[in-house]
């Protein structure tokens, strides 16, 4: 799977992860599911633990440090960006964990794209591999 997916995956799980980390804090890999918790933090906890429970005990260890800084610091972007950086090596070194990861995560919707075309006869288009206006380009004198 190329870093772009991943990162794809990483960015869809993340407001799991952090629904997760605010309902259950580092207690997260750990805990049960809570009846009390929302569906999105329940989820997220069961993405923390998925990658937990298939990483080996170094890499458990790394992964246990960075959701506890995270959780401590829930609006710490550079807490936040090494457990994600974790969630991404553990999703690159494990093809069947990305592969778990991926059926866990809801369908995504598709998305909205929004063009902008600015300026006379500018041409704006989404997934166009060549545009031809009919222009000749000449030098500004």
């Amino acid at each position: 799977m190329m870093s772009a997916e991943i990162t794809d995956l990483v960015s869809q799980a993340s407001p799991y992860v952090t629904a997760a980390l605010t309902a259950y804090g580092s207690a997260v890999l750990t805990r049960a599911e809570n009846a009390a918790a929302d569906a999105t933090a329940n989820l997220g906890r069961r993405i923390l633990q998925a990658i937990w429970h298939r990483r080996p005990e170094p890499e458990q260890a790394k992964l246990e440090e960075a959701v506890q800084e995270a959780a401590e610091e829930i609006n710490n972007e550079d807490a936040t960006a090494a457990l994600r950086q974790q969630i991404k090596r553990a999703l690159r070194d494990d093809v069947d964990l990305r592969n778990e990861f991926a059926q866990l995560l809801p369908p995504q919707a598709p998305g909205t794209v929004t063009i902008t075309a600015s300026g006379e006869r500018a041409i704006a288009g989404h997934a166009i591999t060549t545009a031809i206006t009919g222009d000749i380009h000449r030098p500004v004198p």
